[in-house]
């Protein structure tokens, strides 16, 4: 139950108000976790419960408000449903066996749009039944359909195993965030810098990631401050096959790191992890094409309180406008919130993604590449503007190549 959210499988319910939607995610949950009411639109805001649903493992069920919802407030609600649809792995539309049309249309739309999974659930099949024309159209398009009972439980074990068939290959095969690149038995160097932003007592998820991870890789790993790393590495018998710092200090582990020994950043990791690393090392090349006054988005997953030296809003901003030369305008957006009009931007600066699942990161980049706009991340950004973008690079060689064949 501790597995971080952006580990697990999204699973989005979606539908019209009053369908049952938080009927069924309290009957697949066997908690009451959302609030049931026969008065249309009980839920307003997203509710997110995390479980175990075997074989697949850590899930997370989004219950969504309904797609109907009317009024300037319900428009907002509906904003809200669909920027769930970016997070989504696997979406259940539930639906009246009576009732089908536009909204259940467009969100079928939407689903295949974004190479989304879904499947159709006819909730209240105790009392609504599903017509047959219906069914024949929905099977003809290759939609899966489950009759279900919220109330009674019926249908609900077909239910989760069209979850399992639905649930994409790569969450059952995960990519790896580290072991690949330090094999069993060899040495990775973590430099993990104690400052302002260190959380007391403990250490941030993307650092507690990499370390479980070559554990579990039986892989050996030595942590350290960046004013260590040196007798750090000096006490070795033999070279450590990476050396992984946290960007921001990306320079200072570069100058004590010998060149024969790999080195990239967290963020970088985490680029290739949830995101396309390649896509991302050629669209941090858009840094050159900036202009003054241009606006940059900074996007964080997380929702931390900032600080005085803070990376995303002090810290990239100030090193971007040293890089170019001029003034740029900055914009931050936290969390799921991310704005859908995004012409305005030059640039998009995404964090580590760390809090985000993996669909969620690819459909940022999808929304940023169909509105013309380079999304980029952290350590990119920073390993690029402190002129140790093809170092940071070197363990990950399409990318590095990728970056090598713009430079002639």
């Amino acid at each position: 139950m501790k597995t971080p959210k952006g580990f697990r499988l999204h699973i989005g319910i979606y539908g019209r108000r009053n369908v049952g939607k938080s009927s069924l995610l309290n009957a697949l949950t066997r908690q009451n976790v959302a609030i049931v009411s026969d008065h249309p639109g009980t839920t307003t805001d997203p509710v997110e419960k995390p479980m175990e649903l075997q074989p697949i493992g850590p899930v997370v069920f989004i219950d969504t408000a309904g797609i109907d919802d009317d009024g300037s407030i319900g428009e907002l609600r509906i904003e809200k449903t669909h920027n769930c649809i970016q997070r989504t792995d696997v979406a259940i539309l539930v639906a009246n066996g009576d009732q089908w049309g536009t909204f259940e249309s467009e969100l079928t739309d939407r689903f295949r749009k974004n190479d989304i999974p879904f499947i159709v659930v006819f909730n209240k099949s105790d009392s609504i039944s599903v017509t047959p024309e219906l069914l024949s159209r929905l099977h003809e398009s290759g939609s899966p359909t489950v009759s279900t009972s919220a109330l009674s439980g019926d249908g609900l074990t077909e239910l989760r195993k069209q979850l399992v068939a639905a649930t994409p290959d790569d969450f059952m095969q995960s990519p790896r965030l580290i072991s690949d690149l330090v094999p069993a038995g060899k040495t990775a160097v973590l430099v993990i810098p104690i400052d302002k932003e260190a959380p007391k007592g403990r250490l941030i998820l993307p650092q507690v990631q990499t370390i479980r991870e070559l554990l579990d890789n039986d892989s050996i790993s030595i942590i350290c401050k960046e004013r260590e790393l040196r007798a750090a590495l000096e006490n070795l018998k033999t070279p450590p096959a990476l050396v992984v710092t946290d960007s921001q200090a990306f320079l200072k582990v570069a100058g004590d790191v010998p060149r024969s020994v790999p080195m990239t950043g967290f963020s970088i990791l985490f680029a290739r992890l949830k995101g396309d690393l390649t896509t991302l090392v050629k669209n941090t090349l858009a840094i050159e094409d900036l202009k003054p006054n241009d606006k940059i988005l900074i996007a964080e997953a997380c929702t931390h309180h900032p600080i005085a030296d803070d990376i995303g809003r002090v810290k990239i901003p100030r090193w971007l406008r040293q890089y170019k030369g001029f003034p740029l305008e900055f914009t931050t957006f936290q969390g799921h919130d991310f704005p859908d009009d995004l012409a305005s931007y030059s640039l998009v600066v995404h964090c580590g993604g760390c809090m985000n699942n993996r669909r969620e990161m690819l459909s940022r980049m999808m929304m940023c590449s169909e509105a013309g706009v380079p999304i980029t991340n952290y350590g990119l950004t920073i390993a690029y503007t402190l002129g140790i973008f093809s170092r940071a690079l070197v363990p990950f060689p399409a990318a590095l190549e990728v970056f090598s064949d713009t430079q002639g």
